[in-house]
Protein backbone atom coordinates (compact mmCIF):
# COMPACT_ATOMS: atom_id res chain seq x y z
CA UNK A 1 0.00 0.00 0.00
CA UNK A 2 2.90 2.27 0.93
CA UNK A 3 4.24 1.76 -2.53
CA UNK A 4 1.11 2.38 -3.94
CA UNK A 5 0.16 5.56 -2.21
CA UNK A 6 3.92 6.88 -3.29
CA UNK A 7 3.27 6.80 -6.77
CA UNK A 8 0.17 8.11 -6.75
CA UNK A 9 1.83 11.24 -4.78
CA UNK A 10 4.39 11.40 -7.29
CA UNK A 11 1.86 11.11 -10.31
CA UNK A 12 -0.49 13.98 -8.50
CA UNK A 13 3.35 15.65 -8.15
CA UNK A 14 4.19 15.17 -11.85
CA UNK A 15 1.07 16.35 -13.02
CA UNK A 16 1.03 19.44 -10.79
CA UNK A 17 4.82 20.33 -12.35
CA UNK A 18 3.31 19.98 -15.92
CA UNK A 19 0.58 22.02 -15.48
CA UNK A 20 2.74 24.83 -14.10
CA UNK A 21 5.16 24.66 -17.33
CA UNK A 22 1.99 24.89 -19.28
CA UNK A 23 1.21 27.68 -17.74
CA UNK A 24 4.75 29.66 -18.13
CA UNK A 25 4.66 29.02 -21.44
CA UNK A 26 1.68 30.36 -22.30
CA UNK A 27 1.86 33.30 -19.82
CA UNK A 28 5.49 33.81 -21.64
CA UNK A 29 4.22 33.64 -25.10
CA UNK A 30 1.14 36.15 -24.04
CA UNK A 31 3.86 38.24 -22.52
CA UNK A 32 6.24 38.47 -25.35
CA UNK A 33 8.81 36.31 -23.90
CA UNK A 34 10.80 33.40 -24.79
CA UNK A 35 10.35 30.27 -22.60
CA UNK A 36 14.08 31.09 -21.46
CA UNK A 37 12.56 34.07 -20.34
CA UNK A 38 14.27 36.33 -22.67
CA UNK A 39 11.60 39.02 -24.23
CA UNK A 40 11.05 38.09 -27.74
CA UNK A 41 12.37 40.72 -30.69
CA UNK A 42 10.13 43.24 -31.82
CA UNK A 43 9.63 43.56 -35.54
CA UNK A 44 11.12 46.81 -36.75
CA UNK A 45 8.86 48.90 -38.70
CA UNK A 46 9.97 51.87 -40.85
CA UNK A 47 7.57 53.70 -42.60
CA UNK A 48 8.27 55.94 -45.73
CA UNK A 49 6.97 59.04 -46.86
CA UNK A 50 7.36 59.52 -50.26
CA UNK A 51 7.11 62.13 -53.06
CA UNK A 52 5.16 60.15 -55.51
CA UNK A 53 4.67 56.49 -56.81
CA UNK A 54 3.88 57.56 -60.14
CA UNK A 55 7.32 58.72 -60.83
CA UNK A 56 10.18 56.23 -61.67
CA UNK A 57 12.69 57.29 -59.35
CA UNK A 58 10.99 57.75 -56.03
CA UNK A 59 9.39 54.23 -56.91
CA UNK A 60 12.96 53.01 -57.13
CA UNK A 61 14.27 54.56 -53.70
CA UNK A 62 10.97 52.78 -52.56
CA UNK A 63 11.95 49.33 -54.17
CA UNK A 64 15.20 49.57 -52.68
CA UNK A 65 14.13 50.48 -49.49
CA UNK A 66 12.01 46.83 -49.91
CA UNK A 67 14.43 44.66 -51.09
CA UNK A 68 16.36 45.87 -47.57
CA UNK A 69 13.37 45.40 -45.47
CA UNK A 70 12.55 41.80 -47.10
CA UNK A 71 16.05 40.54 -46.17
CA UNK A 72 16.00 42.21 -42.60
CA UNK A 73 12.86 40.34 -41.48
CA UNK A 74 11.45 44.17 -41.09
CA UNK A 75 8.38 46.00 -42.36
CA UNK A 76 8.14 48.97 -44.79
CA UNK A 77 4.84 51.03 -44.55
CA UNK A 78 4.62 53.17 -47.56
CA UNK A 79 2.92 56.19 -47.95
CA UNK A 80 2.23 58.20 -51.33
CA UNK A 81 1.83 61.77 -50.92
CA UNK A 82 1.30 62.10 -55.06
CA UNK A 83 3.51 64.79 -54.63
CA UNK A 84 0.74 67.18 -52.37
CA UNK A 85 2.51 68.75 -49.72
CA UNK A 86 -0.44 68.73 -47.35
CA UNK A 87 -1.15 64.67 -47.44
CA UNK A 88 2.20 63.91 -46.95
CA UNK A 89 1.81 66.02 -44.01
CA UNK A 90 -1.34 63.59 -42.81
CA UNK A 91 0.66 60.77 -43.72
CA UNK A 92 3.44 61.61 -41.21
CA UNK A 93 0.98 62.11 -38.87
CA UNK A 94 -0.24 58.93 -39.89
CA UNK A 95 3.00 56.92 -39.30
CA UNK A 96 3.24 58.58 -35.77
CA UNK A 97 0.05 57.64 -34.92
CA UNK A 98 0.76 54.35 -35.74
CA UNK A 99 4.15 53.93 -33.63
CA UNK A 100 6.37 53.00 -36.29
CA UNK A 101 10.00 52.38 -35.07
CA UNK A 102 11.16 55.10 -37.79
CA UNK A 103 10.40 57.09 -40.43
CA UNK A 104 12.21 57.67 -44.01
CA UNK A 105 10.77 61.07 -45.42
CA UNK A 106 11.09 62.18 -49.39
CA UNK A 107 10.50 65.61 -48.89
CA UNK A 108 8.31 67.53 -51.46
CA UNK A 109 9.29 70.95 -50.07
CA UNK A 110 12.11 71.66 -47.70
CA UNK A 111 10.42 74.04 -45.74
CA UNK A 112 6.81 72.14 -44.97
CA UNK A 113 8.89 69.29 -44.50
CA UNK A 114 10.81 70.91 -41.44
CA UNK A 115 7.69 71.06 -39.49
CA UNK A 116 7.03 67.34 -40.28
CA UNK A 117 10.24 66.17 -39.04
CA UNK A 118 9.38 68.39 -35.87
CA UNK A 119 6.58 66.49 -35.57
CA UNK A 120 8.06 62.90 -35.95
CA UNK A 121 11.00 64.21 -33.26
CA UNK A 122 8.76 65.30 -30.59
CA UNK A 123 6.96 61.73 -30.82
CA UNK A 124 10.59 60.30 -30.30
CA UNK A 125 10.77 58.60 -33.56
CA UNK A 126 13.86 58.52 -35.87
CA UNK A 127 13.51 60.07 -39.00
CA UNK A 128 15.71 60.76 -41.87
CA UNK A 129 15.36 62.17 -45.32
CA UNK A 130 15.83 60.38 -48.55
CA UNK A 131 16.65 62.35 -51.77
CA UNK A 132 16.14 65.83 -50.76
CA UNK A 133 16.58 68.61 -47.73
CA UNK A 134 15.13 69.57 -45.12
CA UNK A 135 14.59 73.29 -44.19
CA UNK A 136 16.90 76.34 -45.44
CA UNK A 137 19.85 75.74 -43.68
CA UNK A 138 23.30 74.63 -45.99
CA UNK A 139 22.35 71.51 -48.14
CA UNK A 140 25.65 69.65 -46.46
CA UNK A 141 24.08 69.68 -43.44
CA UNK A 142 21.15 67.89 -42.29
CA UNK A 143 18.73 70.19 -40.05
CA UNK A 144 19.13 69.37 -36.70
CA UNK A 145 16.20 67.00 -35.90
CA UNK A 146 17.33 64.56 -38.81
CA UNK A 147 18.95 61.41 -37.76
CA UNK A 148 20.50 61.72 -41.61
CA UNK A 149 19.60 62.64 -44.51
CA UNK A 150 20.80 60.70 -48.06
CA UNK A 151 20.97 62.53 -51.37
CA UNK A 152 23.53 62.66 -53.88
CA UNK A 153 25.52 65.10 -53.61
CA UNK A 154 24.62 68.70 -54.85
CA UNK A 155 27.86 70.58 -55.33
CA UNK A 156 29.24 66.71 -57.00
CA UNK A 157 26.87 67.03 -59.28
CA UNK A 158 27.71 70.52 -60.80
CA UNK A 159 31.35 68.97 -60.66
CA UNK A 160 30.66 66.61 -62.97
CA UNK A 161 28.26 68.38 -65.19
CA UNK A 162 31.16 70.61 -65.73
CA UNK A 163 33.66 68.19 -66.42
CA UNK A 164 31.25 66.77 -69.15
CA UNK A 165 30.96 70.15 -70.76
CA UNK A 166 34.92 70.10 -71.17
CA UNK A 167 35.18 67.19 -72.61
CA UNK A 168 32.36 68.04 -75.01
CA UNK A 169 33.94 71.61 -75.51
CA UNK A 170 37.82 71.47 -74.66
CA UNK A 171 37.91 75.04 -76.30
CA UNK A 172 34.96 76.21 -74.40
CA UNK A 173 31.93 77.60 -76.17
CA UNK A 174 28.29 78.99 -75.61
CA UNK A 175 26.41 76.90 -73.30
CA UNK A 176 22.45 76.86 -72.03
CA UNK A 177 20.97 75.53 -69.00
CA UNK A 178 17.68 73.88 -68.62
CA UNK A 179 16.69 74.52 -65.20
CA UNK A 180 13.70 72.19 -63.33
CA UNK A 181 10.16 73.89 -62.32
CA UNK A 182 10.55 76.90 -60.28
CA UNK A 183 11.07 76.72 -56.42
CA UNK A 184 13.17 73.97 -56.51
CA UNK A 185 16.46 74.15 -54.98
CA UNK A 186 18.29 71.95 -57.32
CA UNK A 187 18.48 74.39 -59.76
CA UNK A 188 20.45 76.39 -57.60
CA UNK A 189 22.49 73.57 -55.81
CA UNK A 190 22.88 71.54 -59.19
CA UNK A 191 24.21 74.64 -61.32
CA UNK A 192 26.42 76.10 -58.74
CA UNK A 193 29.72 73.99 -59.15
CA UNK A 194 29.17 73.82 -63.01
CA UNK A 195 29.13 77.76 -63.14
CA UNK A 196 32.01 78.14 -61.46
CA UNK A 197 33.82 75.15 -62.89
CA UNK A 198 33.30 77.12 -66.25
CA UNK A 199 34.09 80.40 -65.56
CA UNK A 200 37.88 78.85 -63.74
CA UNK A 201 38.32 77.27 -66.65
CA UNK A 202 37.93 80.11 -69.27
CA UNK A 203 36.11 80.21 -73.00
CA UNK A 204 32.81 79.26 -71.39
CA UNK A 205 29.57 81.87 -71.80
CA UNK A 206 26.71 81.04 -70.58
CA UNK A 207 23.90 82.43 -73.03
CA UNK A 208 20.58 81.62 -71.46
CA UNK A 209 19.15 79.75 -68.51
CA UNK A 210 15.41 78.94 -69.21
CA UNK A 211 12.53 76.27 -66.86
CA UNK A 212 12.01 72.81 -68.28
CA UNK A 213 9.89 71.56 -65.42
CA UNK A 214 11.23 68.43 -65.55
CA UNK A 215 9.44 66.80 -68.23
CA UNK A 216 10.57 66.08 -72.22
CA UNK A 217 7.82 68.70 -73.46
CA UNK A 218 8.88 71.43 -71.51
CA UNK A 219 12.61 70.69 -72.44
CA UNK A 220 12.04 70.38 -76.18
CA UNK A 221 10.33 74.27 -75.33
CA UNK A 222 12.77 76.00 -74.34
CA UNK A 223 15.63 74.48 -75.94
CA UNK A 224 13.46 75.22 -79.04
CA UNK A 225 13.26 78.99 -77.55
CA UNK A 226 17.05 79.52 -77.09
CA UNK A 227 17.87 77.96 -80.29
CA UNK A 228 15.84 80.45 -81.41
CA UNK A 229 17.68 83.26 -79.84
CA UNK A 230 20.96 81.90 -80.05
CA UNK A 231 21.19 79.30 -83.46
CA UNK A 232 25.15 78.98 -82.50
CA UNK A 233 24.91 77.64 -79.00
CA UNK A 234 27.15 74.75 -78.54
CA UNK A 235 26.13 72.98 -75.52
CA UNK A 236 22.92 72.32 -73.38
CA UNK A 237 22.68 71.19 -69.91
CA UNK A 238 19.31 69.87 -69.00
CA UNK A 239 18.91 68.93 -64.93
CA UNK A 240 16.88 65.77 -65.90
CA UNK A 241 17.20 63.58 -68.21
CA UNK A 242 13.86 63.45 -69.62
CA UNK A 243 14.47 67.48 -70.40
CA UNK A 244 17.67 66.33 -72.03
CA UNK A 245 15.96 64.12 -74.29
CA UNK A 246 13.42 66.51 -75.66
CA UNK A 247 15.98 68.74 -75.65
CA UNK A 248 17.71 66.50 -77.78
CA UNK A 249 14.92 66.41 -80.24
CA UNK A 250 14.90 70.10 -80.64
CA UNK A 251 18.45 70.43 -81.15
CA UNK A 252 18.10 67.62 -83.93
CA UNK A 253 14.76 69.09 -85.39
CA UNK A 254 16.52 72.25 -86.64
CA UNK A 255 19.91 69.95 -87.47
CA UNK A 256 22.20 71.73 -84.53
CA UNK A 257 25.09 70.94 -83.79
CA UNK A 258 24.82 71.51 -79.68
CA UNK A 259 25.54 69.14 -77.52
CA UNK A 260 23.29 68.03 -74.55
CA UNK A 261 24.12 67.34 -71.09
CA UNK A 262 21.23 65.16 -69.31
CA UNK A 263 21.35 64.28 -65.34
CA UNK A 264 20.10 61.19 -63.36
CA UNK A 265 21.16 58.16 -65.38
CA UNK A 266 17.66 57.55 -66.12
CA UNK A 267 16.50 55.08 -68.70
CA UNK A 268 15.59 57.61 -70.97
CA UNK A 269 19.05 59.37 -70.51
CA UNK A 270 21.46 56.36 -70.94
CA UNK A 271 19.31 55.21 -74.24
CA UNK A 272 19.82 59.20 -75.82
CA UNK A 273 23.95 58.03 -75.03
CA UNK A 274 23.97 54.91 -77.18
CA UNK A 275 21.51 57.03 -79.75
CA UNK A 276 24.05 59.36 -80.13
CA UNK A 277 21.14 62.35 -78.84
CA UNK A 278 22.60 62.92 -75.58
CA UNK A 279 26.41 63.50 -74.63
CA UNK A 280 27.11 62.76 -71.40
CA UNK A 281 25.11 62.17 -68.01
CA UNK A 282 25.50 61.89 -64.33
CA UNK A 283 24.69 58.16 -62.98
CA UNK A 284 22.21 58.49 -60.04
CA UNK A 285 20.77 54.76 -58.54
CA UNK A 286 17.31 55.16 -56.55
CA UNK A 287 17.10 51.57 -55.99
CA UNK A 288 20.53 51.48 -54.17
CA UNK A 289 20.05 55.25 -52.23
CA UNK A 290 16.77 53.52 -50.61
CA UNK A 291 18.20 50.72 -49.96
CA UNK A 292 21.25 52.45 -47.92
CA UNK A 293 19.01 55.03 -46.16
CA UNK A 294 16.74 51.77 -44.65
CA UNK A 295 20.08 50.29 -43.91
CA UNK A 296 21.17 53.20 -42.00
CA UNK A 297 18.27 53.90 -40.11
CA UNK A 298 17.44 50.58 -39.22
CA UNK A 299 20.94 49.91 -37.66
CA UNK A 300 20.35 52.86 -35.35
CA UNK A 301 17.09 51.36 -34.39
CA UNK A 302 18.19 47.92 -33.28
CA UNK A 303 21.09 49.71 -31.84
CA UNK A 304 23.91 48.51 -33.69
CA UNK A 305 24.88 52.14 -34.92
CA UNK A 306 24.24 55.27 -33.89
CA UNK A 307 22.55 58.14 -35.90
CA UNK A 308 25.47 59.46 -38.71
CA UNK A 309 24.14 63.25 -38.56
CA UNK A 310 25.48 64.06 -41.36
CA UNK A 311 24.71 63.85 -45.46
CA UNK A 312 25.09 60.49 -46.46
CA UNK A 313 25.56 59.94 -50.65
CA UNK A 314 26.88 57.16 -52.98
CA UNK A 315 28.97 57.39 -56.37
CA UNK A 316 27.34 59.06 -59.14
CA UNK A 317 29.94 58.50 -62.28
CA UNK A 318 29.70 60.89 -65.29
CA UNK A 319 29.46 58.79 -68.35
CA UNK A 320 29.61 59.48 -71.95
CA UNK A 321 29.47 57.07 -74.82
CA UNK A 322 32.60 56.00 -73.98
CA UNK A 323 31.61 54.54 -70.40
CA UNK A 324 27.99 54.29 -70.51
CA UNK A 325 28.12 50.69 -69.72
CA UNK A 326 28.77 51.79 -66.07
CA UNK A 327 25.62 52.99 -65.53
CA UNK A 328 22.73 50.37 -65.68
CA UNK A 329 19.45 52.60 -65.47
CA UNK A 330 17.77 52.22 -62.07
CA UNK A 331 14.68 54.15 -63.19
Amino acid sequence: MAGTRTAVQLGVAGAVVGLLAACTTVNSASSGQSSSGTKAPKQVVIGLSNQTMAVTFPAGLAKGAQQEADRLGAKLVVLDSKGDVQKQGSDIQDLIAQKVSGILIVPNSPGPAQAMVDSVAAAGIPIASVHGTVGTGPTDVPYSKLSFTMNESADEVGHLEASLAKQALPSGGKVAIITGASGFLENTTWTAGFKSDLASAGGFTIVATQPGDWTAEKGEAACQGILSAHPDVDLFYALSDDMAAGCGKAVVAVKSKAKVLGNGGAKIGIDGIKSGTIFGDVCFKPVDEGAKAFDTLYDQIVGKASAPKKVLSYAIPPVTSATVDQCVPQW
